[in-house]
């Protein structure tokens, strides 16, 4: 009996041990596949799992409890911080996700989710580019500090998300004059065939007391069209309450960068407004929307019969051998396909490490011999987009070679003097040649011109300009099935519209800061918005809502 009474005695350790760790198993516990820095600071320990807020800039060791706010006054020209406090690394969070992962395997396909709520609705939520943040911070580190809003201006990732969930998602219409409560989560994402997001991993809550902005009744007001426009004044009825919202919000800065708006209807001005210090007279800068000039003067020389056709190869205006990295494949790059921005050069102006991304461009002595001396792809020609501003240079030049006294003279005569265009400014290659990457400058309402002269399948004033079967040609989507955008032409981005349950298609030169000008394929309407939010991630988001949300409904019924 006393052997026994031993045994069980010794047993129940053994049972207890083996217990633990079937339990470790049914609950899926999974060992760190990095050591994480030691949480050792009493404020972290205090706060794990937890976001907190500051309007201050505190270095870790310096933290004491007083520093974090549970509510504020909201101001844009403040710092505004969140620190994050996590109980493990980012790269161990994403390893419970799949263990079978390497750790440069999950840092390429993972990172953290981040998920806004005002008033506890989801206004937002974004997986991070797995690019943002350092490799050893995701590796190591438990705690981290992200500027919002910066009184030096810091350029980090935090900066950019918080433009995206405020200005480009809904942030700033939920945030709107009162008081609010902001809280934000935080989860592990990896995105392999699937998307795995993990458990929140911080958590946090402020009041936010959001002031209300003071405009004066002329902000608001519709500004009345002056005399001398060189188009006929519309006397249609719009929806004036709606152009009156909009220009509120111009005025209190919730749209921003925003400097002029025209609208056309039926080939009448129907619309004109300047914000932001620009005028009629302004000279706008709206970068890539000069691609599309490029597009339309293409089209001209084919017609002119000095260019064949958008068919023809490189290797018809080229010695391609004496370029760099040549192959045969460079031969059978069209004009079509430059066009189309599907040459199947190594350049792709989203992608940082492109050799042919246009930023490795600007700094060269010669842009036409940088983007020839680029090596291939595997892409096959014609059929894998990339935006690629270099090609639009290659048009420019062979433009340039092939029509008579160069570019700069042909596009005068054939296209801006018969649109009556005389008050604008190219910018230049360093081959002093104009650059039809983009930057030309003009006044909106020539940039209208330009929109109408589609609209009027290539005529202006009852002159053709334009061939329309080029026209129809350029509004057609060779990339249907492309899944980040809506199509695209000849050089021209298809855009669709919705207005309650009607769609609206457009075609549309667009440029960076939010510049556009839209044609609309189905009702007798060309907008064009001008504005200078250069390289800011609201730019483009921020127009397309003025023209869903405002003009259409305002200006068509």
């Amino acid at each position: 009996m006393y052997i026994f009474v031993q045994i069980k005695l010794m047993m129940k350790p053994i049972l207890l041990f083996i217990l633990i760790l079937i339990s470790g198993f049914s609950f899926g516990q999974i060992q760190n596949s990095i050591e994480p820095e030691k949480i050792e600071n009493p404020i972290h320990k205090n706060h794990l799992n937890t976001i907190v807020f500051s309007d201050k800039v505190i270095p870790f060791n310096n933290m004491k409890e007083t520093d974090f706010l549970k509510s504020m006054t909201f101001q844009e020209e403040k710092n505004f911080d969140i620190r994050v406090f996590m109980d493990n690394s980012l790269v161990n969070y994403l390893h419970q996700l799949d263990p079978s992962l390497s750790v440069e395997e999950l840092l390429k396909k993972g990172n953290y989710q981040f998920n806004f709520f005002v008033d506890e609705k989801l206004i937002y939520t974004e997986n991070l580019n797995s690019g943002a943040g350092t490799i050893d911070q995701k590796k190591f580190k438990t705690s981290f500090r992200i500027p919002f809003l910066s009184t030096k201006n810091e350029d980090s990732w935090g900066r950019y998300l918080w433009m995206r969930f405020y200005f480009a998602n809904g942030g700033i219409d939920a945030l709107e004059a009162g008081k609010h409560t902001l809280r934000i989560e935080i989860k592990p994402y990896l995105k392999t065939s699937t998307l795995k997001v993990g458990k929140t991993i911080a958590q946090g809550e402020i009041q936010l007391n959001i002031p209300k902005k003071n405009v004066s009744a002329e902000q608001i007001a519709i500004q009345k069209i002056r005399p001398n426009s060189s188009w006929k004044v519309s006397e249609e009825k719009f929806n004036q309450e709606k152009i009156r919202l909009l220009n509120q919000k111009i005025a209190e800065n919730r749209f921003r960068d925003i400097t002029g708006i025209v609208v056309i209807k039926n080939e009448k001005l129907l619309l004109e407004e300047y914000f932001n210090g620009y005028n009629r007279d302004s000279l706008n800068d709206t970068r890539s929307v000069g691609k599309s000039f490029s597009s339309a003067l293409m089209g001209i020389a084919i017609n002119d019969d000095f260019i064949k056709s958008e068919n023809q190869s490189l290797k018809d205006f080229y010695d391609l051998k004496k370029f760099n990295n040549y192959s045969s494949k460079k031969d059978s790059v069209t004009i079509k396909s430059l066009l189309t921005m599907s040459s199947g050069f190594d350049g792709n102006d989203e992608d940082d490490e492109s050799p042919g991304n246009e930023e490795n461009m600007y700094p060269t002595d010669n842009w036409v011999k940088f983007t020839l001396d680029l090596p291939m792809t595997e892409n096959k020609i014609g059929k894998n987009w990339n935006y690629f501003t270099a090609g639009v240079v290659i048009t420019g030049d062979i433009l340039d070679q092939s029509v008579p006294n160069g570019l700069k003279d042909y596009a005068d005569k054939k296209l801006f003097q018969p649109l009556e265009i005389t008050n604008y400014k190219w910018q230049f290659t360093p081959q002093q040649k104009p650059s039809l990457a983009g930057g030309l400058r003009m006044r909106a309402l020539d940039f209208a011109k330009f929109g109408q002269l589609y609209k009027n399948n290539g005529t202006w004033k009852g002159q053709r300009i334009l061939d329309k079967n080029w026209i129809k040609k350029t509004f057609t989507n060779y990339f249907a099935d492309h899944k980040d955008f809506e199509g695209y032409g000849y050089l021209f981005w298809r855009k669709v519209y919705k207005v309650g349950n009607k769609e609206f298609e457009s075609y549309q030169s667009s440029g960076n800061g939010g510049n556009k000008i839209i044609i609309f394929k189905e009702i007798p309407i060309v907008i064009v918005v001008t504005a200078k939010a250069y390289n800011k991630p609201y730019a483009h988001s921020q127009v397309d809502k003025i023209v869903q949300e405002y003009l259409l409904p305002a200006v068509y019924n």
